[in-house]
């Protein structure tokens, strides 16, 4: 760990597992959240990896999980990778929007961890101010872009729990 620290800027930090992350098994039914069940995505654009601006109802036909991160963010870079892994197993789109101020070092911070995940950025923190969001926030919504549910903290994602927990978005959409 500490040659990888050594790599890591001053404002980032260096991968972690969960443990060292949370300190405890991560338990959703303490970060779940369903009171904003069935409320629309919010219209506040965001940064596409183009840099061009768009918002959630880009997405909409389709759930997609959203999760709102940032590179010096512990519990955020312990789960990019269970994250990368639902992404590519096309249960459902992610979109993992960086909280950071420094747009440009996101795509490079992601590259750099075998993270695939595309580097969408959130640069003026519209969605972390919308949400009154902790680091990490995910919140899924269903294919008619309404929230299904939003969880705060770090999470496995590709575990069977995961999975029934994003397989609601088909029963609500």
């Amino acid at each position: 760990m500490a040659n990888v620290a050594a790599n890591v800027a001053a404002d980032e930090v260096a991968p972690a597992s969960a443990d060292e992350v949370t300190g405890a098994p991560v338990k959703a039914a303490d970060k779940l959240d369903r009171s904003h069940k069935g409320e629309a995505a919010p219209t506040l654009a965001f940064q596409a990896p183009d840099g061009k601006p768009v918002t959630l109802a880009t997405f909409a036909g389709k759930p997609v999980l959203v999760n709102l991160w940032a590179t010096w963010c512990g519990p955020c870079v312990a789960e990019l990778p269970t994250l990368d892994a639902l992404a590519r197993s096309g249960k459902v789109r992610v979109i993992a929007v960086a909280q950071d101020l420094d747009a440009a070092k996101v795509a490079p911070f992601l590259k750099g961890r075998g993270v695939a995940l595309d580097a969408y950025r959130d640069p003026k923190l519209g969605l972390s101010l919308a949400y009154q969001a902790n680091l990490p926030t995910t919140i899924l919504f269903d294919a008619r872009g309404r929230e299904v549910w939003r969880m705060t903290g770090g999470y496995e994602w590709d575990t069977p729990a995961a999975a029934a927990l994003i397989a609601e978005a088909e029963k609500t959409g």
